[in-house]
């Protein structure tokens, strides 16, 4: 019988990533830098003198309107985090600092791609720790009107995700898919963000999506994509939801091991599930994958490391 040695991981090497914040239309730039076994993800701002850390969960989410918002963006917090924590989440890295220069993550073409490419790039570093997971137990669910959304038990994570627009562009879209690294990839990385022109236009007026343009979402108007190239799949307003999905779960601080569905979801609703999760202790229990330390010896053993990315420890 052949087992894997579920080891915790971080990047390889120091990564710097360069763009705008999307509401701000200022330069934004993050450095993402390798951390230790069980420092989970944090983040920090480099432009504070007194910058205090930022984990990377659910009870430091302050906002979910237009974005996931954590702490205060004012003071030592940010925005727009749900696209990194995505591609963190989905590739396997947990454990890393982020350093950025601003109160808003750079939106680089609005999807998780640019992320994907760069942790590829530098590969993972496997550490002498095992993974946590946080295993559902029983079924949590949040009904708020028409929407609804639910976690249940499942040996892996699986994301089930259904939208309902009133356009006939985008309509009813599903999506039901298990969570691997090639997975996220392949068919959920390059789905932007989107968003109709009426509403960009108002929140212009209020200050917010100053950086939003064709270069970094799908623009709708009058029941048409005005983007010159149109849509990266006929699906992908539902692919983007389901890498939200992906980066706003990824704030239960471990991997999971659950069953999400939702329908007509969206970031508010997404930590309204991990809050519901955790209200309850007996809907969920923490596992840890074993530890071999000495890896060829277990190899001789019969067990084979897990190859979830380059690996380079």
């Amino acid at each position: 019988m052949t087992h894997h040695i579920d080891r915790q991981t971080t990047v390889a090497d120091q990564i710097t990533l360069t763009g705008i914040g999307v509401h701000s239309g200022k330069p934004a730039s993050i450095t993402l830098t390798p951390a230790d076994a069980n420092n989970g993800i944090v983040f920090i701002r480099s432009d504070k003198d007194d910058a205090k850390e930022v984990a990377a969960r659910w009870d430091r989410v302050s906002a979910t309107a237009l974005c996931t918002v954590l702490g205060d963006p004012a003071g030592h917090g940010l925005s727009t985090v749900e696209h990194l924590m995505a591609a963190l989440y989905a590739m396997r890295v947990d454990n890393l600092l982020v350093e950025i220069d601003g109160p808003e993550m750079p939106i680089m073409d609005g999807s998780a791609a640019d992320f994907v490419e760069a942790i590829e790039q530098v590969g993972l570093k496997r550490l002498d720790r095992g993974r946590r997971y946080i295993k559902v137990k029983k079924p949590v669910r949040v009904d708020t009107g028409s929407a609804w959304c639910e976690l249940h038990p499942h040996n892996g994570l699986r994301f089930d995700i259904t939208i309902d627009f009133d356009t006939p562009l985008i309509g009813r879209q599903e999506l039901d898919v298990e969570l691997t690294p090639e997975l996220f990839k392949t068919e959920l990385s390059r789905a932007r963000t989107f968003g109709y022109v009426k509403d960009v236009e108002k929140l212009w007026k209020m200050g917010f999506a100053l950086g939003s343009s064709l270069e970094n979402s799908v623009a709708i108007a009058d029941d048409k994509v005005l983007n010159p190239e149109g849509t990266r799949w006929a699906d992908e307003f539902v692919r983007h939801k389901t890498l939200d999905a992906v980066g706003d779960l990824s704030l239960a601080g471990l991997q999971i091991l659950g069953h999400y569905r939702s329908y007509k979801g969206g970031h508010k609703m997404n930590h309204a599930i991990l809050v519901k999760l955790f209200e309850d202790e007996s809907a969920y229990e923490i596992v840890e994958a074993p530890v071999f330390r000495d890896v060829g010896q277990a190899e001789k053993a019969g067990l084979v490391a897990a190859a979830l990315a380059p690996d380079v420890s």
